[in-house]
């Protein structure tokens, strides 16, 4: 069974890996050292805490597999593990980019892989 993690983007950080084929990150991941991602049962939680706020938000979603020894599991938020990426992030490694959109309450609405 392949694991998937997943990565909150705002569109203007999308939009430059679009021109240059790479995401190195947001502003909080280059501050920290490595791309923050989550695993399907914390995407909501961190879209509550980080983008809430946001318009213009995307969902990608990357397997564990492709980045080896680059993805690490570590003691985040609430003493919970987190998937950190140590590397940049090449868009052929993508599984999939969505836009996150919102329903008629303003709630963001996910597809059905995350909980």
């Amino acid at each position: 069974m392949t694991e998937r993690v997943y990565k909150i983007v705002r569109k203007t950080e999308w939009d430059k890996a679009q021109e240059t084929g790479i995401f190195a990150g947001s502003e909080d991941d280059k501050r920290d050292g490595f791309i923050h991602l989550s695993s399907p049962s914390q995407v909501r939680a961190t879209f509550a805490r980080y983008f809430s706020g946001e318009d213009a938000a995307l969902l990608v979603a990357l397997e564990t597999a492709r980045f080896g020894p680059a993805l690490k599991w570590e003691l985040s938020r609430g003493g919970e593990k987190f998937p950190h990426l140590y590397a940049e992030l090449p868009l052929t490694a993508i599984e999939s980019a969505v836009p996150i959109r919102r329903g008629n309450d303003g709630r963001p609405i996910f597809p059905p892989q995350i909980p």
